[in-house]
């Protein structure tokens, strides 16, 4: 529920215009909150004097801005968005803990459909190697059963790494895994992104693995062992220091676009 302290309300009516719910109102010249509320935090962000709060969230995790911290200088950006590129090769340095922390500031901030802020972000570093194992063991065992259908589609990586135990095609020798458990996709999705702009501030590179993400899905041991609290596993990205450097932009189509 939303808290209104009427000492500090000033009744100027912010909230109650920019409020999605139409759950505040004025009343005696100040806001009040009554009826069903999404705790999308809009009233907090917007009210000039502070007066409105969330208890179910973290009051202290709220931030004053200042108008030049909010805006980002649009060349570089773009710039950013231009020059990213699918990292496959790493460097074997582990993601700090606090460069994690940072991502997860960056995904867990992101927009959510009706705010169900429903996404669970969860970081394979420590225990790569019996991940690793898992996949690859759970691959093999749906391979070789009755209805392989399934794995079909990485009988081939499995031949290979069969063949050859360094062949890391699913991994790619990255430090790090990243997977977004989710109901939804468009939310998974657009967290993924504003982690990976992140880490390009922080100098790193990541790489969308659906073939990852599919086989993690369809082997429960893998789910069960990430602890996915039951949700989906929508989005998989592998992430670490790049060890390959890129000079320009790729070149890319026209735009397939339509102005009215």
């Amino acid at each position: 529920m939303v808290t209104i302290n009427q000492d500090a309300c000033t009744g100027c009516g912010r909230c109650i215009k920019d409020c999605i719910a139409g759950t505040i109102s004025l009343q005696d010249h100040k806001a009040r909150s009554a009826g069903s509320c999404l705790l999308c935090g809009h009233c907090v962000a917007v009210c000039p004097t502070g007066a409105v709060s969330i208890p179910e969230y973290d009051m202290e995790d709220v931030e004053e801005l200042a108008p030049e911290e909010a805006a980002l200088e649009t060349g570089r950006l773009l710039k950013a968005i231009k020059s990213r590129r699918s990292i496959r090769s790493y460097k074997q340095m582990p993601v700090s803990r606090s460069y994690m922390e940072l991502l997860l500031q960056a995904g867990r901030y992101t927009a959510t459909a009706r705010n169900t802020q429903g996404c669970r972000f969860i970081f394979v570093q420590e225990g790569l190697g019996l991940f690793k194992s898992m996949i690859w063991e759970g691959i093999g065992r749906i391979l070789n059963s009755p209805d392989p259908g399934p794995a079909e589609p990485y009988r081939n990586f499995y031949n290979a790494r069969q063949a050859d135990p360094q062949d890391d095609y699913l991994f790619r020798n990255a430090p790090c895994v990243l997977f977004i458990a989710a109901p939804s996709a468009i939310d998974a999705g657009l967290a993924a992104q504003n982690m990976e702009l992140t880490g390009t501030s922080l100098g790193l590179g990541f790489l969308y693995n659906g073939y990852l993400r599919r086989a993690a899905q369809m082997i429960p041991e893998a789910r069960e062992w990430l602890e996915t609290g039951g949700k989906p596993l929508e989005a998989c990205a592998l992430l670490g220091f790049p060890d390959v450097t890129y000079k320009r932009t790729a070149p890319r189509r026209a735009a397939d676009v339509v102005f009215h």
